[in-house]
């Protein structure tokens, strides 16, 4: 059967969010979305009932979140209600998880910041088949997608169980509870920054190579282990910059700072990232653990500027509790055993994931 192809605009009322960020409340009682995928909270509300909303800019240009009951928007967010009465909203909301973002994806306006506007709502067209059919369908993909975050939730567990762990063995790491000895970084093994000499950085000589380079988004993206790479280096690109060892702890000083995470194999980075290998008195998972718990304190540090950085001294300067080795070796042991366990989380939730994928498209096709 071939059922009618409508724009999201003959569906529902489409509106905007008219709140700026100053709006949210700490402590408020409703859901306040803005363009982030967490959303605030606010003392009031402009929305009631089903709704979908949708960034308006930015990088989230493409998140797709959902909201039944009393909420607020964020001026620069789109915001779907009022659906016609023969539309189910959540079956609106799986077609745009589904194609939102890559109908998009070439026709965003905008250059420094991507911002959609009425017009990608009019040529977004999805079919209508009966409402009969529409809640069916949706029945179908509410039963795989509490599996798929059920297996997300779990995968969460587990580093909310290591983090559980490390306070338990060793203390509040900013308070030092167990009066461990206090040794400053510098002194618990070789702190340097990555090398990039040549300018301009992106020459094209310099890229290419059978050398990885790492990225500081690279290691704000790692969850503890540095498994992939965004780049790599010529000859002449590793001649102006340093090849570190595998294990060592990759620390970003610039953008995202302060995130760690462990690399699996040799690489190079640039200045905008500081590399640690630890000597006989610490090993890399306790000291990459304990800087996750301090990453608040060194951004609040960091000298205010276009773009907050900190430097090798306030790193080096770093006091920082150095327990007895067995027990940092014991730690090392129950991160290592927990990310193995997460290696199979995740492989197996990335099958959920694809399953779920395939499940979609079918279901859009008309084909469950």
């Amino acid at each position: 059967m071939k059922y009618p192809q409508k724009s999201l605009l003959d569906i529902c009322e489409v509106s905007t969010g008219k709140r700026d960020a100053n709006h949210a409340s700490i402590n408020g009682k409703y859901p306040f979305f803005t363009c982030a995928e967490i959303p605030l909270k606010s003392d009031t509300f402009s929305f009631s009932g089903e709704g979908i909303i949708l960034p308006g800019n930015g990088a989230n240009v493409g998140l797709v979140l959902y909201c039944n009951g009393d909420f607020e928007a964020y001026q620069r967010t789109y915001v779907l209600h009022k659906f016609n009465s023969q539309v189910e909203p959540r079956y609106v909301y799986y077609h745009l998880i589904k194609e939102w973002k890559i109908k998009n994806s070439n026709f965003q306006y905008g250059s420094a910041t991507n911002y959609i506007r009425m017009q990608n709502f009019e040529d977004y067209k999805i079919l209508i088949p009966p409402l009969f059919e529409q809640k069916r369908t949706v029945r179908i993909l509410e039963k795989a997608n509490s599996i798929r975050q059920k297996r997300q939730r779990v995968i969460k567990l587990a580093d909310d169980f290591l983090r559980s762990v490390f306070l338990d063995m060793f203390g509040d790491p900013v308070n030092n509870p167990y009066n461990w000895d206090l040794k400053a970084f510098e002194d618990l093994g070789t702190l340097a920054r990555g090398k990039s000499k040549h300018r301009p950085r992106n020459d094209p000589r310099l890229l290419g190579g059978p050398y990885p380079l790492i990225q500081t988004g690279d290691i704000a993206n790692a969850n503890h282990y540095i498994k992939s790479y965004s780049g790599t280096y010529s000859e002449l690109g590793l001649k102006q910059s340093k090849l570190w060892p595998k294990g060592t702890l990759c620390i970003t000083i610039a953008a995202n700072i302060a995130d760690t995470a462990i690399m699996t194999f040799d690489a190079c980075f640039p200045d905008s990232v500081v590399g640690f290998t630890p000597n006989s008195m610490v090993n890399t998972e306790y000291i990459h653990m304990w800087l996750s718990f301090f990453q608040k304190i060194l951004r609040d540090q960091a000298p205010e500027s276009a773009q907050k950085n900190i430097n090798l001294k306030i790193l080096s300067e770093l006091q920082m509790p150095v327990p007895p080795k067995d027990t940092q070796n014991n730690f090392s042991e129950i991160f290592k055993k927990i990310e193995k366990l997460k290696k199979k989380l995740l492989s197996s939730s990335e099958l959920i994931d694809n399953s779920f994928t395939s499940l979609t498209q079918r279901a859009f096709r008309g084909d469950l």
